[in-house]
């Protein structure tokens, strides 16, 4: 069982420093995508 307490703790310890960003987070960036998306027109769908 040593090996296993310190996998998670080295688990726990890596998860502490990583800076990983989640989707939900992105906050101003994608505020801005979405104005941006959205300041343009709507291409044209075009028939063959």
């Amino acid at each position: 069982m040593k090996t296993n307490k310190r996998f998670i703790r080295s688990v726990i310890k890596t998860a502490d420093t990583s800076k990983t960003e989640m989707p939900w987070q992105r906050g101003v960036r994608r505020a801005a995508f979405i104005a941006k998306r959205a300041g343009k027109e709507q291409p044209v769908a075009r028939s063959a």
